[in-house]
């Protein structure tokens, strides 16, 4: 088991996140929506420099020892005013590093983002076939809110979600 600490990304992780992203949406189990392509690096970049001028919005990544990101955790405030409490999180971990309490670091940085933007929930999606993630969150203290039937298309297939939320305060 390695260390890690989790830190908020910076442009120069973009290369690293695009192949994080790359190896865990190439495995065959399906975790992401995407099978194989991201944005490119530049565009990697680009998105993560406009990060720093966005309060509704973050990217962290849990970078071990030796420098190497092992995982990455997105949130994003929803723009709706009715909504502004509510923000989406997204997670990978590379599959070399799982089981290691990156997940479980990474949710962690979500509730305390959560905490300092005044968001009082936090919600995501899982496939329904990802047992191992739903594990995750469910001992973390998400629940589970509704099922979404064919709410993703990857390729020409309809995939389902859970969705589930975890209250901040």
């Amino acid at each position: 088991m390695s260390e890690f600490t989790v830190r908020r990304a910076e442009p120069g992780d973009a290369q690293a996140l695009v192949t994080l992203a790359r190896i865990v949406g190439t495995e065959p189990e399906g975790w992401l929506i995407t099978r194989s392509s991201w944005r490119s690096v530049a565009d990697e970049r680009r998105y993560l420099k406009a990060l720093r001028r966005h309060v509704g919005a973050a990217v962290y990544v849990a970078e071990t020892e030796r420098g190497e990101i092992a995982g990455r955790l997105s949130v994003s405030r929803d723009p709706h005013p009715a909504s502004r409490h509510v923000a989406d999180l997204g997670i990978m971990v590379s599959p070399g590093h799982r089981r290691q309490g990156i997940g479980w670091a990474l949710l962690e940085q979500a509730v305390r983002w959560a905490r300092e933007t005044d968001v009082s929930k936090l919600e995501l999606h899982v496939f329904p076939h990802n047992e191992p993630a739903i594990a995750l969150y469910e001992k973390f203290g998400y629940v589970r809110e509704g099922y979404r039937r064919g709410h993703y298309r990857r390729d020409d297939e309809l995939i389902d979600a859970v969705l589930m939320a975890y209250e901040t305060r």
